[in-house]
């Protein structure tokens, strides 16, 4: 099984993941900006095909050694697709977080957002990330990361 979770900056992806890897034997979180972080001296976009090359790579990795998959990244449609359509047949499960706007753009716990972080925010937003038009999109304005994750396992 292969769980994408998706959704802009600071809109939980990641704290879900790490929720949902403790709630599913046998899984794994790929967290794609880790891959990134190994290249980040080069441009975000020149980056991203590469990222998502090595996320296949992953993912297929762990399906053959029968690791469930739970994949946080912002993803738009296209890259989905691109990403899917090199994996093996393990089910595929997308969700989307989806908070208002006004609760990404807010500093949660510890962590304190960047200008860019913000510019990014918006940019995912203007763009759809938020809300690409398939799979299953969560508002999780006023849900906890338990209750989101509870809501993602019961729609698996």
């Amino acid at each position: 099984m292969i769980i994408f979770i998706s959704g802009s900056i600071n809109s939980g992806k990641t704290t879900i993941a790490k929720i949902l890897k403790k709630m599913i034997p046998n899984s794994a979180h790929i967290e794609v900006d880790d891959l990134r972080d190994m290249i980040d001296w080069m441009p975000l976009e020149r980056s991203i095909p590469i990222n998502l090359e090595n996320t296949v790579s992953i993912i297929n990795n762990f399906s053959a050694n029968a690791i469930h998959s739970i994949v946080s990244y912002p993803l738009s449609k296209t890259e989905f697709d691109l990403i899917t359509s090199k994996l093996g047949n393990d089910k595929v499960y997308f969700f989307t977080l989806n908070p208002q706007i006004e609760i990404a753009l807010k500093n949660r716990g510890t962590r304190e957002l960047t200008e860019w972080e913000k510019d990014r925010i918006k940019h995912h937003y203007k763009t759809d990330i938020n809300n690409p038009g398939f799979g299953v999109v969560i508002d999780n304005s006023l849900q906890t990361p338990e209750k989101t994750a509870e809501e993602i396992l019961s729609r698996l």
